[in-house]
């Protein structure tokens, strides 16, 4: 067969058909955009006729590439007396450019599960995988410049196991540890349990103009399983970084999707992880600059996703009176509306 497109590209080629030899390409023939294969399953080329050619890499089945193809539902097709495999039928959306790195971490990711896990349970779940494979390379670059802190030397964690006993839309990894202690001595083995559920980027409009910011309120599971009396919320736009996507991308989209808005520019705030011990979650903050005028409020959110979300407009100084008074409950927006009361100098001088 000739691996072709993404499966061409050493980034998987590599990992899943490592003795493919170059072969002779496809004439007459032209791969349609693909930012999202390797990434989601609906995400590969079509060949279409055209001028040009297309490169490829001739092998066999390997047990990695028949695992890897059953997960995404590729299938060999047949071009000009050729079986091919790497394309579908469907032309992909999207409009980021492919990310071949996301790609290979995401087959090592996905040739490390459990053979005995079916293809087509793997299949559905790919969009919450590539989250948390994307973020865990945002994990390795965000913290690679950081101070270090903790106990000294490189030897000073090893993990020995790892397992997913929940997953569905999010999931729960379990993982057997050691870490080095603060003394110079090893701990015993330890199991930590971990929500995962990928990166999420947070976003405060504010308007320096009018000296306004904008609020939601929507209900929240979160609250309703504690019991809570109140659980709606007052909270700034949020959302999950999709794979392919950058925290600033994310942040200007759910802004459109959750308030129809349109932030002009992106203060960077507190980035954080909220709760370390329990969670692998990571939030970008950030402070978006917009125009607030009163008509802005209004509804939003995603019918597909069951939001229902009210906007509303509110002066900056009753923003901050409402987190001192207790009354911001949300912990991104807390921080935000604190970071924006203590840096609302420079961030205007910035502005000036």
């Amino acid at each position: 067969m000739l691996l072709i497109g993404a499966l061409a590209h050493p980034a998987l080629r590599t990992r899943l058909a490592p003795d493919a030899v170059a072969g002779a390409p496809l004439l007459g023939q032209a791969l349609t955009a693909a930012p999202l294969a390797g990434i989601e399953a609906g995400g590969w080329p079509v060949l279409n006729p055209g001028a040009g050619e297309v490169p490829g890499w001739e092998t066999g089945w390997t047990p990695e590439l028949r695992r890897y193809a059953d997960i995404f539902g590729l299938v060999l097709v047949t071009v000009a007396g050729r079986e091919v495999l790497g394309v579908q039928d469907q032309a992909p959306g999207g409009s980021n450019v492919w990310q071949p790195e996301l790609a290979g971490a995401m087959a090592e990711w996905l040739l490390a599960l459990p053979a005995d896990l079916p293809a087509e349970v793997i299949r559905r779940r790919l969009p919450m995988i590539a989250a948390w494979v994307s973020a865990r390379q945002r994990a390795l670059e965000d913290s690679a410049d950081l101070p270090r802190i903790g106990p000294a030397g490189e030897d000073r964690l090893q993990i020995l196991a790892r397992e997913e006993p929940y997953s569905r839309f999010f999931s729960v990894e379990e993982i057997i540890l050691r870490q080095r202690r603060h003394r110079g001595d090893w701990s015993p083995e330890m199991l930590r349990a971990v929500f995962v559920s990928g990166d999420a980027t947070v976003v405060l409009p504010y308007d320096p103009i009018r000296d306004r910011v904008l609020l939601i309120d929507q209900l929240r599971a979160g609250p309703v399983a504690r019991g809570d009396r109140q659980p709606w919320f007052y909270e700034t736009v949020a959302g999950r970084v999709d794979p392919g996507e950058t925290p600033e991308e994310a942040g200007l989209r759910e802004a459109m999707e959750e308030a129809g808005l349109t932030i002009h520019r992106l203060i960077p705030g507190p980035h954080n992880y909220p709760s370390p011990g329990i969670m692998a979650e990571f939030l970008y903050l950030y402070v978006g600059i917009a125009d607030l005028p009163d008509e802005v409020a209004g509804y939003g959110g995603l019918d597909s996703e069951d939001e229902d979300i009210r906007s509303y407009v509110v002066a900056r100084a009753e923003l901050t009176r409402m987190a001192m008074a207790g009354e911001i409950r949300n912990g991104p927006l807390l921080s935000l509306a604190l970071w924006l009361e203590l840096n609302l100098g420079r961030i205007r001088q910035e502005l000036a």
